[in-house]
């Protein structure tokens, strides 16, 4: 999620009840010790001890790496900055990030995440968890248990499993099966991941992996609001409707409102075309609202534009998911 969940958007999505932790986007970890600076830049919420939302859902730093020594060391510093719980990607499917040796690149070789964890864990011992994410595998899926068992006897936590393979990248289907099969083989707790894009989703991906619990990714930004609804439908057997376009709107105009303040108002347009295009995918009036403002360059006319009604849609409103 490089580039897309940064503080704002984190803050944004926690409000409403339904998350119970949040990730940074991932600190790149080469071959030296970085200094504080980036990591207060990639978790702001740093500010608040431990790290949290303003709203107080736990912020976990992500770290993005292949060599040990190199992880460890940031580990030492980022436990010296106050980070409370430190998260090992070996999912990202980027080719960048794997032509550098990074993410998916790891799991070629289940001793590479072993050693990754291990050092991690090795260097801030008991003072936080130690937590991975990992797919089923690079080109397939031959050593998903091996991978999984190395990140568990490495000192992982906790494990989320993207339900595919870094050659499958975010194809459907997510093999949500596959999660059960690796969450037999270990002791830890594993979440399931991958493709979690509605109330019906988040049963089958449940029922399928028999995890407790989910990560939402993408699903978050298509629909925000799919995580209070599970988290309703759990408390009261309660099935909301779909997320209105408007309160879409309300939530895009306040991301604007907040990345003003800090960024060109160039950037700002493209990052709130970037989530509107993240919302078109799943909905009808979000992709025709996508298609009328693609070209728009100035913000306060994006940010109008958001408030009318698609010409080819009428006063059309959202499907329940």
């Amino acid at each position: 999620m490089e580039g897309v969940i940064d503080a704002v958007t984190r803050d944004l999505l926690t409000r409403q009840p339904g998350f119970d932790w949040t990730v940074t986007e991932f600190v790149r970890v080469v071959d030296a010790r970085l200094p504080p600076r980036v990591y207060y830049k990639t978790c702001p919420e740093l500010a608040l001890q431990p790290a949290r939302t303003p709203s107080g859902v736990p912020v976990h730093l992500q770290l993005l790496g292949s060599d040990p020594a190199a992880l460890a060391a940031n580990a030492r510093q980022a436990l010296q900055l106050g980070v409370s719980s430190i998260d090992l990607n070996f999912g990202c499917p980027a080719k960048l990030v794997n032509r550098h040796d990074g993410g998916a690149s790891l799991l070629r070789d289940p001793r590479r995440v072993h050693a990754a964890v291990a050092a991690v864990h090795g260097a801030v011992g008991h003072a936080m968890p130690v937590t991975a994410k990992i797919r089923l595998g690079f080109s397939d899926r031959r050593l998903a248990i091996a991978c999984a068992r190395a990140a568990e006897q490495g000192g992982a936590t906790q494990l989320v499993v993207h339900a595919r393979t870094r050659d499958e990248g975010y194809r459907p289907p997510a093999h949500w099966e596959w999660i059960g099969h690796i969450r037999r083989h270990l002791s830890i707790p594993v979440v399931a991941n991958g493709d979690i894009w509605s109330l019906e989703d988040y049963w089958k991906a449940r029922t399928l992996s028999g995890c407790r619990d989910v990560m939402l990714g993408r699903g978050a930004l298509a629909d925000p609001w799919l995580a209070p609804r599970i988290h309703h439908w759990l408390a009261t057997g309660e099935r909301l409707t779909g997320t209105s376009w408007q309160a879409r709107a309300a939530l895009l105009t306040a991301y604007a409102a907040t990345q003003r303040e800090k960024l060109q108002a160039r950037v700002v347009v493209s990052l709130v075309k970037q989530w509107l295009n993240q919302m078109r995918h799943r909905d009808a009036v979000a992709a025709q609202h996508f298609e009328e403002l693609k070209r728009i360059t100035d913000l306060d006319a994006l940010l109008a534009g958001l408030e009318t009604t698609p010409t080819a849609l009428g006063q059309k409103t959202c499907e329940p998911a």
